[in-house]
């Protein structure tokens, strides 16, 4: 069995008050990370990191996690359409088990079968160039990802838990 911190995303209501979820999309040649607000409900782009070595694709995340106050990732895990795990499933993770010996951050899986077709098809609407959609293509789908999980995770609110976040 593994190792793996994995939480369910109900966990991610006791988190403490203050703390951000981060979303990844893992590429072969990138990672997209995206940023929650304190309040786990809005996900925004953040960045994107060009993979190398584990070693230095590890160092960067771990900088983000640090200076962000992360308190749990939502990592994209690439389900084959008929929801079968594929090869590149086994790489995402494989590289969540590297990452999970080198920080405590609980983390969920989360489907993410058509995020960057979803993304490139709002990005081509918006009539943006094939250069600045490569740029921006896996940050938005991490924030697509990740967005998705917060808007599960709202759902799972008790309204009366709802309102007093509300009020306070």
């Amino acid at each position: 069995m593994s190792s793996v911190p994995e939480l369910s995303l109900a966990d991610l209501l006791s988190l403490p008050k203050g703390l951000r979820v981060m979303g990844l999309d893992l590429g072969t040649k990138t990672i997209g990370l995206a940023l929650s607000d304190v309040e786990r409900r809005i996900s925004s782009p953040l960045e994107t990191i060009r993979r190398t070595k584990f070693q230095a694709d590890a160092a960067a995340l771990l900088q983000h996690i640090a200076h962000h106050k992360i308190g749990a990732l939502i990592i994209g895990l690439p389900l084959n359409m008929d929801g079968s795990e594929g090869p590149r499933v086994q790489s995402t993770r494989a590289f969540v088990r590297n990452l999970t010996k080198l920080t405590p951050v609980p983390i969920h899986y989360w489907d993410e079968r058509l995020s960057t077709a979803a993304v490139t098809r709002t990005l081509l609407e918006a009539d943006t160039s094939r250069a600045r959609r490569a740029e921006l293509v896996d940050k938005m789908a991490a924030a697509y990802i990740l967005q998705g999980a917060l808007d599960r995770l709202q759902r799972l609110v008790p309204q009366e838990q709802a309102h007093q976040a509300f009020d306070e």
